[in-house]
């Protein structure tokens, strides 16, 4: 059963960076998640352009990049121009007057477009959406920091949400809490990928990426 696996790039130790991404690729990681955070659209700041764009630049993998921001649309050219082809930039619908006018302009330059949902955002009034973006990264917790606990109540969310994924052709992923059982609940009903942080990614003395990232593929071995 393959699934991808993606870092959570704010949760990594940026005093060895170059290094903590040679690990990473070298273990098997899929791609870098990276969390823009302005401290508007929500109260935390994190990452800014010029760590997505030293990642981008030291990086093999591709990177996958949320943009926890206010209307988006009037710097979205400021991030883009720092990434590659075919690298995931998602945007919150909520943050912005016109998303689909945004999207548009992330197809245009050649990348991924994608949408972040959060808990309290209903698969309703993003379904027309989903007609245009490829994936959709789902919020398991209000998003701004990293460490917070699960809410149970999404999870049936994302069971809507994946009932409508061949209709739609968007393909869906987890952000935010996500341990090992949410892995293997998830995975086999059709989650495309998971964001790992510091529940079971970073943080882990004595355990290589490697392991790591092998040991949580292998938790859906027998249920195939």
């Amino acid at each position: 059963m393959r699934f991808e696996l993606m870092a959570s790039m704010m949760c990594a130790d940026y005093g060895h960076l170059e290094q903590e991404i040679k690990n990473l690729e070298t273990g098997g990681i899929d791609s870098f998640h990276i969390d823009i955070m302005d401290g508007r659209y929500v109260e935390n700041f994190a990452m800014s352009m010029n760590d997505m764009a030293y990642i981008a630049s030291a990086a093999k993998k591709p990177l996958d990049v949320h943009l926890m921001i206010e209307h988006p649309n009037n710097r979205i050219q400021l991030f883009l121009r720092h990434l590659r082809q075919g690298d995931t930039v998602y945007i919150h619908p909520e943050a912005e007057y016109h998303p689909s006018t945004t999207l548009q302009r992330i197809i245009d330059a050649g990348m991924v477009p994608g949408i972040a949902i959060n808990p309290g955002t209903s698969i309703e009034t993003i379904r027309e959406m989903l007609r245009i973006v490829k994936k959709v990264l789902v919020m398991s917790v209000n998003p701004g920091n990293a460490g917070q606990m699960y809410l149970p109540y999404v999870g049936e969310k994302i069971n809507k949400l994946l009932r409508l994924k061949e209709e739609m052709e968007v393909q869906v992923y987890w952000d935010g809490a996500c341990s090992a059982d949410k892995i293997k609940e998830f995975a086999p009903k059709g989650m495309n990928g998971f964001v790992l942080g510091t529940t079971l990614l970073f943080g882990k003395a004595g355990r290589t990426y490697g392991d790591i990232l092998h040991e949580i593929r292998s938790y859906t071995d027998t249920l195939e």
